[in-house]
């Protein structure tokens, strides 16, 4: 059986490098989706409260039978929450839909920079925190300039920054900056949400290795260091991308893929992004 690596967060805390992402996925088909990925060894879950499924996943997370000590949970607050005592209310909503006493990292979603809200936002996860509330605080969709400013006016350093990041997408100077400064990156859209599947040059690297080409990326993901989420809801492809434990990619396909970067974005872009609904 293999044994999912863990990175270390900036307060000890340590993280499943490979999890499970249920975006887009319904709260009924999240359950069993998260249910067959518990059963594949997946540990680490990551919702959200914009995705509408923290309900499904806490019951997959209840129904599997699984140490809660064993498991790493993650959530994140949406648009329409920012704000120091939103925040809080928000937070509160979240755990009540999971039915968890404790989460194990919470998100700020978006950083909304137009809106000027994210550092009382921060400043509330960082009450969290403190509280014992949550296990881990960090960010997503966060740019160099957003992490700075809440490392100028908070307390505490984001132990999680997690962005879109695939071969497409490398973000190099951010996952530079984030190693600087102690914030594990963590990649959504992995897959380039599947526009990477059918890439000559990845798929001509699967065949060579035995593997699909999602296996594959996911495989660069590691090598690279990035904490890594894929989705899916088909079972087979739920086993197939935890199933990267018995390959490594040479360097010079590694490089190979991460010439690929074209600095192409598959989801918005933080800098403009800003919905509230």
């Amino acid at each position: 059986m293999f044994e999912v690596p863990e990175v270390t967060l900036n307060n000890g805390v340590r993280m499943p490098q490979l999890g499970f992402g249920v975006w887009q996925v319904g709260s009924a088909e999240a359950t069993d989706a998260v249910g067959t990925a518990l059963q594949a060894g997946y540990r680490s879950i990551d919702t959200a409260a914009a995705y509408g499924n923290e309900d499904g996943v806490g019951e997959a997370v209840r129904r599997s039978g699984i140490a809660r000590d064993d498991l790493f949970i993650t959530s994140k607050l949406w648009n329409s929450d920012q704000g120091y005592d939103a925040t809080m209310r928000a937070f509160d909503a979240s755990m009540q839909r999971l039915g968890l006493e404790q989460l194990d990292l919470y998100l700020i979603h978006w950083p909304l920079p137009a809106r000027d809200a994210y550092v009382s936002t921060w400043k509330a996860l960082e009450r969290l925190y403190a509280d014992g509330r949550v296990h881990a605080i960090g960010v997503s969709n966060f740019h160099a300039s957003h992490l700075e400013r809440v490392m100028d006016e908070g307390g505490i350093t984001p132990m999680v920054n997690q962005i879109e990041l695939h071969p497409r997408l490398v973000q190099e100077e951010l996952r530079r900056f984030d190693a600087e400064h102690g914030i594990i990156t963590e990649a959504w859209s992995p897959l380039g949400q599947g526009n990477l599947l059918q890439d000559p040059a990845i798929v001509k690297i699967a065949e060579a290795y035995g593997k699909a080409p999602a296996q594959v990326i996911i495989r660069w993901h590691l090598q690279l260091g990035n904490v890594v989420i894929p989705k899916s809801v088909t079972p087979e492809r739920i086993r197939a991308n935890i199933d990267v434990f018995d390959f490594e990619l040479s360097s010079g396909d590694m490089e190979a893929i991460t010439a690929l970067n074209a600095d192409q974005r598959f989801g918005p872009d933080p800098d403009t992004f800003d919905v509230a609904d």
